[in-house]
């Protein structure tokens, strides 16, 4: 049986190393923020943090906290009937509950790091930087606002990101066994 996981965690945690390193060894990758950027573009919405941050709102008070999940549902299933499927962006928990019910063996990976490191990340990012003040704004708007805190706090597993992608990548390695051997226990 194919795998399902989510990868979820805070601005400049690192997440997207999993999704990559998933991605690179043959997992199919949905960017839960394409979906986003997609409807924007085909909108003539110009892409920027204070338009992404409006329009992600706006949408889930239009169709509700799962908006997204709601938007992505069958083109996750069709991969995931395919291939491992690794999910990037996955923030709210009106999202996992909703993928969840549909995918009961969907595992959640939260990639954690102290704050003072992950804002230094999200600063020096080319794509979407943030100065200080605007990532406090981003953190407390995606916890307030998007319930981004459910997924975080209810993960099935936990990797630590202070900077040393070794023992990073030997954690989601066994991350990845631990779920391979519970998936065939079933």
């Amino acid at each position: 049986m194919n795998k399902l996981i989510a990868v979820v965690g805070m601005a400049g945690s690192g997440k997207s190393i999993a999704t990559d390193y998933l991605q690179n060894n043959g997992w199919t990758k949905i960017y839960f923020g394409g979906a986003v950027y997609d409807r924007m573009r085909k909108e003539g919405i110009e892409i920027t943090p204070e338009s992404q941050k409006e329009y992600r709102e706006n949408l889930r008070k239009q169709y509700g906290m799962g908006a997204v999940a709601e938007i992505l549902k069958f083109d996750i299933e069709n991969a995931y009937k395919e291939n491992n499927t690794v999910l990037d962006g996955l923030y709210s928990w009106d999202e996992y509950l909703i993928l969840k019910e549909k995918f009961p063996n969907l595992k959640l990976i939260c990639i954690v790091c102290d704050k003072a490191i992950r804002y230094e990340r999200v600063g020096k990012r080319i794509d979407r930087p943030f100065n200080h003040d605007e990532i406090i704004i981003r953190d407390v708007s995606e916890i307030e606002n998007l319930a981004k805190g459910g997924p975080i706090g209810y993960a099935d597993y936990y990797i630590f990101n202070n900077g040393n992608l070794e023992e990073y990548e030997k954690r989601l390695i066994e991350i990845l066994n631990t779920i391979e051997e519970t998936e065939g226990e079933k």
